[in-house]
């Protein structure tokens, strides 16, 4: 039977290059100039820190990061901002969750969704994937449309389509 998974995954590779991009940039800038500017990853704990002189400044600095992240093709739906919080030093950090695997929550969500429209296809959680499998291509491919079009609040990649 033919089966595929649901996943969300975060390109680690690309976050990095759309870093070094945003680094760039800020190095170009003039309202940066002589301005120290901290973008770090924490990859184990999936979180991003973003640091700079003000408020304003962390703020740009947020823009310009989530501009290199949808060019280098990674949903924003990825990732998680929270507000502005002034930290040591006159510095204000913005900080990112990392949405990464599917969560127990959004899995049932998937699951239910999938059964609530009455596809002859099965879906199971296993860990943090969702695996669907059905008789049909057409009927996976339906699905996938399906949870495309559901406007979920993280980005969802299907892996290992497997034809029987």
């Amino acid at each position: 039977m033919p089966s595929l998974d649901v996943v969300s995954r975060i390109n680690f590779a690309e976050l990095d290059n759309a870093i070094n991009n945003t680094k760039k940039a800020v190095q170009t800038r003039f309202d940066f100039r002589n301005s120290p500017v901290e973008i770090t990853v924490d990859k184990k704990e999936k979180k991003l820190a973003l640091t700079a002189q003000d408020e304003m400044k962390v703020k740009a600095l947020r823009e310009m990061l989530e501009s290199s992240v949808i060019k280098r093709g990674i949903a924003l739906k990825a990732l998680s901002f929270g507000e502005p919080a002034q930290v040591g030093g006159g510095q204000f950090k913005i900080e990112a969750k990392l949405k990464e695997g599917l969560e127990q929550d959004l899995a049932k969500k998937i699951v239910k969704t999938i059964k609530d429209t009455k596809m002859k296809v099965q879906a199971s959680i296993q860990g943090e994937e969702v695996r669907i499998t059905g008789k049909q291509i057409d009927d996976l491919q339906a699905v996938m449309t399906l949870l495309d079009k559901a406007g979920l609040d993280q980005p969802l990649q299907y892996v290992n389509m497997k034809r029987d």
